[in-house]
């Protein structure tokens, strides 16, 4: 027998997935407003009452569902495909991928919620939404860690997922086959970063000590050095 709760909860978001479905087509001409969540619940066989009641936040609330929706397709899209036999940085660029082509028809509507995006009612829900969408990735891709490395690695995912996104808001080439490529160099120069910080910490295991280096430099500005020990 379903659990009554959990049966609701789950009519309950597939409503909230329709409705958001439904009003993308209309989001780059009425903006994120209640008005166009009222015109897209009629569209879903819905009511006006039905768009305040599955989101009572208006913008804000559809603006947050869009990116769940968006991470939930690409978690269930990456589900299906065959990761381990997957390089990580052909994981991760294919977690990115997945995550707009989907939405290329949306582009505007997309466009529309990254200018709210800084306005004080969206920014927690901004950067909570960023972080959900490297972290899905990550965890997608097979990530595991626990240490800093884990705050590492979802710094620079963001900030290579931010790139390529605002590359792909405005690449009109055959199946964004641009935007691609873009995200493979953003990807290539993001795994350069490791071996580029070995070599520089081995580097300062060459080098003097600066605090020794630091004396050193201070008795002699001082004209003087240090007594030999006496025995």
């Amino acid at each position: 027998m379903s659990d009554p709760v959990t049966a609701a909860k789950a009519e309950k978001l597939a409503q909230k997935d329709s409705v958001l479905r439904a009003a993308l087509p209309n989001v780059p001409f009425d903006g994120w407003s209640m008005a166009t969540l009222e015109a897209a619940a009629g569209k879903a066989g819905l009511g006006r009452v039905d768009a305040h009641r599955l989101f009572p936040g208006g913008a804000k609330d559809a603006v947050a569902h869009f990116r769940n929706l968006a991470d939930r397709l690409m978690r269930e899209d990456l589900a299906r495909l065959d990761l381990a036999g997957m390089k990580i940085r052909e994981r991760i660029a294919t977690g990115v991928r997945l995550h707009l082509e989907r939405w290329t028809p949306y582009r505007e509507a997309i466009r529309s919620a990254l200018a709210l995006s800084p306005l004080p009612p969206f920014a927690g829900d901004s950067l909570r939404g960023w972080y959900n969408t490297v972290d899905a990735i990550w965890r997608a891709a097979g990530d595991k860690s626990t240490d800093y490395n884990f705050y590492t690695k979802r710094g620079l995912l963001a900030g290579v997922y931010a790139s390529t996104l605002l590359f792909w808001l405005n690449d009109r080439s055959e199946g964004c086959a641009e935007t691609w490529k873009f995200l493979d160099r953003r990807i290539q120069n993001v795994m350069e970063i490791p071996k580029l910080q070995k070599r520089f910490t081995d580097g300062l295991k060459l080098l003097p000590d600066p605090r020794r280096l630091f004396n050193r430099l201070r008795e002699r500005a001082s004209g003087h050095r240090r007594r030999p020990p006496e025995y």
